[in-house]
């Protein structure tokens, strides 16, 4: 097996617990390269498995980075919570052998691509080859595409529609749209549901509209999510993944869909479904009662 490597040395666990693994690593795998870089292009990798030790934004990164490149990834954590990284040290020595053979569970994530299109520039919104062809700012995003308000942190004016469905004209600090894999980051902080990674669908979710009744929404992944910005302030901001980012002005539109590619991600069987809910965000956990 050839095995690629991305580690993030911000974390300073990360060098001690590579310098444990990597002799015995060599012994079983074909270690090609080693990268500690945040930008580095990944889709020219020429690797089986790419091994992510970090966090869920290294990870993130990773997957950005390979521009639609199937190769898989597994996340060894050393991060907070970890819902993408899944592997702890120990559970990726213990799993090793697994990996080398084929047996860890996969699962293909979806991915969304968020397009910015400028207020003087006429678009065919449905339209993916004029979207690519008139926009100014493009990303791929494993979990969001977040809008926020940013400074002076007044609140903001848009305008919400999907596959040219009735619009929603809403003030508030911003809007997330999440795929299944994000919907347990910023997504359910907001409020927003916890979406299973097999459901092929996004969630728009506003961050504290000005209304009542503004709840969140499920949609299709093959749906085209437009949002206008009517009233900016200079701080609003469009966030891909937490990493990438576009100033947004007044009459501009974001334009969010599907990316045609999708993310592997290398699974640990001890830790999956409502377990990982139940472990990393005590999900379903009942009252202590006094015995």
């Amino acid at each position: 097996m050839r095995l690629f490597i991305v580690v993030n040395h911000d974390k300073p666990q990360v060098r001690a617990a590579l310098d444990e693994m990597l002799p015995w690593i060599k012994k079983h795998a074909d270690v090609i390269d080693i990268d500690g870089q945040t930008d580095k292009d990944l889709s020219t990798v020429d690797a089986d498995v790419i091994l992510v030790m970090g966090g869920d934004g290294t990870l993130l990164s990773a997957a950005r980075r390979l521009q639609g490149r199937p190769i898989p990834l597994l996340g060894v954590n050393f991060g907070k919570l970890g819902f993408l990284s899944s592997f702890s040290v120990s559970d990726f020595q213990r799993h090793f052998d697994k990996l080398l053979t084929g047996e860890l569970p996969m699962r293909a994530r979806l991915m969304l691509e968020a397009s910015v299109i400028s207020a003087d520039v006429t678009c065919r919104y449905t339209d993916p080859q004029d979207v690519a062809a008139q926009r100014r700012f493009t990303a791929t995003a494993l979990n969001d595409a977040v809008i926020t308000a940013g400074s002076p942190f007044h609140m903001i004016e848009m305008n919400l529609s999907a596959d040219g469905q009735t619009s929603v004209r809403f003030f508030g600090d911003g809007v997330i749209v999440a795929t299944p894999s994000g919907s347990t980051a910023y997504n359910i902080s907001a409020g927003g549901p916890i979406i299973q990674p097999g459901v092929d669908g996004f969630c728009i979710t506003p961050i504290c509209p000005h209304s009542l009744s503004f709840r969140p929404v499920v949609v299709s992944s093959q749906s085209t999510i437009l949002i206008t910005v009517l009233a900016a302030n200079k701080g609003t901001t469009l966030f891909c993944d937490g990493q990438v980012t576009s100033k947004l002005q007044r009459g501009d539109t974001i334009v969010v869909r599907r990316d045609p590619h999708t993310v592997t991600l290398i699974e640990n069987p001890d830790v999956r479904g409502f377990h990982t809910l139940a472990q990393k965000l005590h999900w379903a956990i009942g009252p202590r009662y006094n015995s």
